[in-house]
């Protein structure tokens, strides 16, 4: 048998070699043909031939003699290959219409673990239904609780989310966006210059009191005037120079007034609204939306006599990157109580009797607050009575944030923001819980200098572990984690996709930085859901004073190269197979029994409970003997820069009581401890400590003279 760093090397140069030769494969693209699209929208759809540009089908319709275009379809890994939980992305075929309303959006093909023989796929198709009908200048939330006054708010989509699947379905979301968006801004005419991902963020915390003029003078309200004899000349020319007679008459009047002020700055929202129409503001806006007050006076209305509530106005429009933003008025006609009471703005006493409107402009529109908003107000003429002729001209009205009250765009300004920002209480329960395990391990002796606390504060935390962790945030960290990195590698993908689990995000990031200081029984011991599973388990037998198997130490040194072996077989099939990767990974129970809880087919429940059965014979037999991850955690775990559980000379020689103690059987009869193996339970520190136990500390308490020294 090679020494395990001997074998780890030889591992790592042929993983590397491989991952070179694949590193110069193609990378994932669309699968479909024409024929292919043409059976998925048989008539009365008629498929277009696909355009060179950009990989998309057109859609169009017979409608009498007519063809009109009516959609386009396209495979969302052609658009945005976001990476799945596994490291490979999701390929869905997307229909929607010119509007930017889904027609439909069907599955193609997929690598989510919790869909492959977990859930089963009913429940991802079942959630892919939910988006036709849905537009993209919707806000889209998944798994939100909605009063009805949000419900009623059609800026709003609201999807049901798949329990268990919260990380996979947020991605297939993100998936759906990314391709769509790509689409929107080349077709649709939806902010081509702005990815709604990689823009700047308006500053949430940024507000202090302050007056109208105040607002004016901080370049937070700007202020735009326009006199008849400016109209007038923007018409030379056309049919409607000379049509506007008042105008001509009084030249120098004032055509209209316009002040512009972005409602989303807490320092204009705050200072405008009352308390509780920014709270309803805030409510009924997703976190990138925006909303831009527009006020106006004179002879000619912004929005015009025929405007309806809720709707795009005609008027005036939004543009930036030389694009147009869809603007939509706020619409507040159901809530009538807010509108007429606490929805007034606090203007000054001059502007009391102008007319405003708030406009909605959804974060998908991509509007950077760090860009100019260039509005502009179309002005029309007529000339002619029974047949006029028209003409519009605009008026620009050009307004910048100050770089003070935004956030610059980053890399990292990702839709999964809104996830960690969802579970907010999941993460500080997790991090209180981490914080504790911290200071019991650097303060161990708080624990270990009464059995009784050890053997109560444990089994609390496994408790923990096991359902808060495992059950309850699905936080089951699983060799899944490391063969979607690997893979994701391997195709030049990003691995944004872990971002959209902040649970394994912040366990891999805590025992990323406990590797250097405790090794890898900080997981094992502690964070581990299904290993809290068997030890407790294990715990109970022992309660019930059942007999478990003493294996020797030959053999269990043996046994203990098996999961090695597993890993290496998982890590080469992981390179060569992406469809074989979700098969043998199988191995671990993890999906099974703590992300399904036992939901699941009977072949995977059998092989979780023959494992957990293993527990009931050879003390957390799977952990130690089985579990790739704990090979992984146990190769990372040699980066440990210290031996901290605390030794004697005595240890090994003459006394043998920790290595017959030890369950793990991770100490050897020399009395040195086997870190790749330990599972930091803490009961030899206990033996270590306790002059009832510990040979050495008997035999001196006895007054034997014996030197006692403790050992690095």
């Amino acid at each position: 048998m090679c020494h395990l760093k001997i074998c780890s090397l030889n591992l790592r140069k042929l993983i590397v070699m491989i991952f070179l030769f694949l590193l110069t494969l193609p990378s994932h693209s669309g699968v479909l043909k024409k024929e292919d699209v043409i059976a998925a929208f048989p008539s009365p759809y008629i498929v277009g031939d696909k355009d060179e540009a950009l990989p998309v089908w057109p859609l169009y319709q017979q409608i009498s003699t007519d063809t009109p275009l009516v959609g386009y379809a396209f495979e969302s890994i052609d658009m945005a290959a976001v990476p799945g939980f596994a490291g490979i992305p999701y390929n869905l075929l997307v229909a929607m219409d010119p509007e930017g309303t889904f027609i439909s959006i069907r599955v193609l093909s997929h690598h989510e673990p919790v869909f492959l023989e977990g859930l089963g796929e009913k429940p991802l198709i079942d959630f892919a239904k939910q988006y036709s009908g849905i537009s993209l200048m919707q806000n889209i939330k998944i798994d939100a609780k909605p009063t009805l006054a949000q419900r009623e708010n059609k800026a709003n989509a609201y999807i049901d989310g798949v329990t268990k699947a919260t990380a996979s379905v947020r991605i297939f979301n993100q998936s759906v966006l990314s391709s769509s968006l790509t689409v929107a801004r080349e077709k649709m005419g939806f902010a081509k210059g702005r990815d709604p991902d990689l823009i700047a963020r308006i500053k949430s915390d940024l507000y202090e009191p302050m007056s109208w003029q105040q607002l004016v003078d901080e370049g937070l309200i700007t202020r735009f005037t326009f006199t008849n004899k400016q109209v007038e000349e923007m018409f030379v020319g056309t049919i409607g120079e000379g049509q506007d007679e008042e105008g001509l008459a009084a030249p120098e009047e004032e055509f209209i007034e316009l002040f512009i002020a972005n409602l989303s700055v807490p320092m204009v929202g705050r200072n405008l609204l009352l308390p509780e129409a920014w709270a309803y503001l805030q409510e009924s806006t997703a976190q990138n939306d925006q909303v831009i007050l527009v006020i106006g006076n004179g002879r000619f209305s912004f929005v015009g006599e025929d405007f309806v509530r809720g709707k795009v106005p005609e008027r005036i429009s939004l543009h930036q990157s030389e694009l147009p933003v869809e603007i939509r008025d706020f619409d507040l006609s159901d809530r009538l109580d807010l509108f007429e009471l606490d929805y007034q703005i606090k203007l000054p006493e001059p502007l009391d009797d102008h007319e405003w409107k708030a406009f909605h402009i959804i974060g998908q529109a991509g509007l950077d607050p760090a860009y100019p908003y260039e509005f502009k107000l179309h002005v029309p003429r007529q000339k002619g009575w029974l047949y006029p002729e028209t003409v519009v001209k605009d008026l620009d009205l050009k307004t910048e944030l100050s770089a003070d009250y935004y956030v610059a765009a980053e890399s990292d300004n990702k839709t999964w923001h809104s996830l960690w920002a969802g579970r907010t209480t999941d993460i500080v329960i997790l991090l209180v819980g981490l914080s504790v395990l911290t200071i019991v391990l650097i303060r161990y002796q708080l624990l270990t200098k009464s059995q009784q606390h050890l053997r109560w504060f444990r089994p609390l935390y496994l408790l923990y572990t096991l359902v808060f962790i495992g059950w309850y945030a699905q936080g089951q960290l699983s060799i899944v984690n490391i063969t979607g990195v690997l893979q994701a590698w391997l195709a030049g993908r990003s691995l944004e996709f872990f971002l959209y689990d902040p649970m394994t995000v912040i366990i891999w990031a805590y025992i990323g930085l406990t590797f250097f200081v405790w090794g890898r029984g900080t997981f094992c011991g502690w964070l581990c859901p299904f290993g809290a599973l068997q030890e407790l388990i294990g715990k109970l037998l022992a309660f019930l004073k059942l007999p478990q198997v003493k294996v020797s130490d030959q053999l269990d040194a043996r046994l203990k190269w098996i999961k090695y072996l597993v890993l290496i077989g998982i890590l080469a099939v992981a390179v060569v197979s992406v469809p074989l990767t979700g098969s043998v990974v199988e191995i671990e129970p993890f999906k099974t029994s703590i992300t399904l809880i036992f939901d699941r087919s009977w072949p995977f429940v059998l092989w979780a409970v023959v494992l957990l059965s293993l527990s009931l014979f050879v003390y957390k037999g799977y952990c130690r003997y089985i579990c790739p991850l704990g090979a992984g955690m146990a190769i990372f775990g040699k980066l440990r820069i210290y031996n901290w559980l605390p030794r004697r000379d005595e240890c090994g020689s003459p006394c043998q009581l920790c290595n017959k103690r030890c369950e793990y059987q991770s100490i050897e009869r020399s009395g040195k401890i086997d870190y790749n193996e330990c599972f930091q339970c803490l009961d030899c520190v206990v033996i270590y400590d306790d002059d009832k136990q510990c040979v050495p500390l008997v035999v001196a308490k006895r007054g034997r003279k014996l030197k006692v020294k403790q050992v690095a």
